[in-house]
């Protein structure tokens, strides 16, 4: 019977103890957190203090709003809200409806339109399916008004002028190539095995799109309505264009009206009207922050 003996040095020397980091004292922890934190809401401050100002601005008397940029309020009125939103020949009720059915109209343009191509560009096999896709790509760094004058010739032969349609028609044509391909990218991000069962089941494409993928593109849905109805609610160059008469002014070019440069400006109903129309933005945002971070997140844009 033997016994095997382990040299201590040897021990030391193949297998080092490891000596754990100092780790910084707790004080110095918590000052670094005190200062992060301070830092980062005074530019938060520095970023909001502009949408303040706007709040507030609209609650003073019209001579009194650029005479103080301070954020503190000591005489409130709602004097701008009640004279803003009649000031113009028709009340901005009007306006915010027509907002609104252009949002409307686009977004189920986007929804409808854009879901279609990106299943085909994601599941389908035709001919020169690479190279239209790359077109569609190519399109989303073309500037708007590289095309705006041909597209306005357009819309002039067929009368469309001074109507809704020029800035809702275009959508149910997937003119928006950026929504294109949010909704190929998650496409493609779904098994095939749930194609390739309803295939077995006897589904086509379009029942295999209307079941199985377009239930599972809720995130990428909401995520294209969610910027659409921003970028059509805040939209002010396309109406611009397209719409000549006041009573389908939108809010952007309501808004712009109070600025007149043969006349007296009317700054505080400018602002009061300003901050109404911020309020569906920001309830939209709101209500759809979740969809539009797992929107965005799932599709691999970051």
């Amino acid at each position: 019977m033997t016994t095997e003996t382990t040299d201590p040095a040897l021990v030391s020397r193949s297998a080092p103890a490891r000596v754990p980091a100092p780790r910084p004292p707790v004080l110095r922890r918590q000052v670094r957190s005190v200062l992060k934190h301070a830092g980062l809401l005074v530019l938060s401050l520095l970023m909001v203090y502009p949408l303040i100002w706007l709040v507030v601005a609209s609650l003073r008397p019209d001579d009194e709003i650029f005479r103080d940029l301070s954020i503190l309020l000591t005489d409130p009125t709602a004097e701008n809200y009640a004279s803003g939103w009649d000031a113009h020949r028709y009340s901005f009720t009007r306006y915010f409806l027509n907002s609104a059915v252009l949002s409307v109209g686009a977004i189920l343009g986007n929804l409808i339109s854009c879901s279609l191509a990106a299943y085909a560009f994601a599941r389908l096999r035709f001919p020169l399916r690479t190279l239209w896709f790359a077109v569609m790509l190519a399109t989303i760094m073309l500037p708007v008004h590289v095309v705006i004058v041909p597209q306005y010739v357009i819309f002039a032969q067929l009368g469309w002028i001074n109507t809704f349609l020029p800035l809702v028609v275009p959508k149910f044509l997937a003119t928006d190539a950026f929504f294109v391909f949010l909704m190929v990218q998650f496409i493609r991000g779904i098994p095939r095995e749930l194609d390739d069962a309803a295939r077995l089941d006897g589904a086509g494409h379009l029942r295999i799109f209307g079941q199985i993928i377009l239930p599972l593109m809720v995130p990428a849905l909401a995520t294209t309505t969610i910027f659409t109805f921003i970028w059509t609610w805040s939209d002010f160059f396309g109406p611009l264009i397209y719409l000549t008469s006041q009573e389908n002014w939108t809010v952007s070019l309501a808004l712009r009206a109070f600025l007149d440069a043969t006349s007296e400006s009317n700054f505080g109903g400018m602002f009061a009207m300003s901050v109404l129309s911020l309020v569906p933005l920001f309830l939209a945002f709101l209500l759809g922050q979740r969809y539009l971070v797992k929107g965005i997140a799932t599709t691999g844009i970051k």
